[in-house]
């Protein structure tokens, strides 16, 4: 729901189990309740993709028959395995470029624990045209923090599950050149391309990719996005959104057309999905140009990061209910 001020206030005085989208300066009139937040400006509604700031995106769980916030840092991240409820699902929002954030990005693939809860999120932003920072909000509370990640974990019936679910576009050929690296980082100088040792920043350059791709590896079966976040030819270091890992095999996604069109065509597949919670990459809003368009049946945040179960880029993540 795209709501007003009053209306989200509402919602959270009748108490209602929520999850918030929405600029700052709204989140900091919320009174106390069954709730946590993100901050971002844009967003996909029913009406299309929107940058605005005095609404909220409000997500009313309903299917919830218990629930618990938790806040979490650097150093207790991965408790929320333990955490979450036998039978539920846990919705996480990290702010970007935190600490916290940073180190769930690498250390995640790396948790099986993980892997046996549903873990679905986003990475909050702020306005590119500011230098804002990114927050989150616990509502019991009604802290925000920049440095801190926010949890609501989700209870459900015994006959219920919750399932998670990815959008992307972006596909490789296998014949196309493999990129490998010798350490997990979000930062990297040198790279293998096809074994041979190259700087990346050049062989970017010189081989004229597009940077709006980008590069693409298997894990455990599903398309994985890391998405360059920029490129310093004096420094010859190329930064990404998520990290990239050793021993992972890499190829930059095969050139989009039309990314607008990809993007919808891809939906297609997802009519009959009836999502608890969705959003969509600030590169695809911006990239795809999705100011104004629709993502039936999907609406929720544009965020700075996709979480299902690990940090990703450039998707579209979403979480149903399904009866078991």
């Amino acid at each position: 729901m795209f709501v007003s001020l009053n209306d989200a206030i509402s919602l959270i005085q009748e108490d209602k189990i929520l999850h918030i989208a929405a600029d700052e300066t709204l989140l900091n009139q919320l009174p106390k309740g069954k709730w946590i937040a993100g901050t971002t400006p844009y967003f996909i509604t029913e009406q299309g993709g929107i940058t605005c700031k005095d609404k909220l995106f409000v997500s009313e769980i309903t299917c919830a028959v218990d629930y618990k916030t938790v806040v979490y840092e650097k150093s207790n991240i991965f408790d929320i395995t333990k955490d979450a409820y036998p039978n539920g699902m846990t919705i996480l929002i990290m702010p970007f470029a935190s600490d916290v954030a940073v180190f769930y990005a690498k250390e995640a693939p790396n948790s099986d624990d993980l892997l046996m809860n549903p873990t679905v999120g986003w990475i909050s932003g702020y306005d590119l045209s500011t230098n804002s920072k990114a927050k989150v909000y616990e509502g019991t509370t009604g802290i925000c923090y920049d440095d801190k990640a926010v949890a609501l974990h989700i209870c459900l019936s015994d006959d219920k599950m919750a399932s998670l679910g990815i959008v992307n576009i972006f596909n490789t050929d296998e014949n196309d050149v493999k990129i490998e690296f010798i350490e997990d980082s979000l930062s990297v100088t040198k790279c293998f391309a096809n074994g041979k040792e190259v700087i990346l920043s050049d062989y970017i350059v010189e081989n004229k990719i597009d940077t709006h791709l980008p590069l693409v590896a298997d894990y455990n079966s599903v398309l994985v996005n890391v998405s360059i976040k920029s490129i310093s030819e004096k420094n010859k270091m190329v930064d990404f959104y998520a990290p990239v890992f050793a021993g992972k095999e890499y190829r930059f996604a095969r050139s989009v057309s039309n990314y607008e069109a990809s993007f919808n065509e891809r939906l297609q597949g997802f009519k009959d999905v009836k999502p608890i919670f969705s959003c969509n990459c600030i590169l695809n809003y911006l990239y795809g140009e999705l100011d104004g368009k629709i993502t039936p049946p999907f609406t929720g945040p544009v965020t700075f990061g996709e979480i299902a179960y690990q940090l990703l880029n450039q998707t579209l993540v979403y979480a149903e209910i399904i009866s078991k």
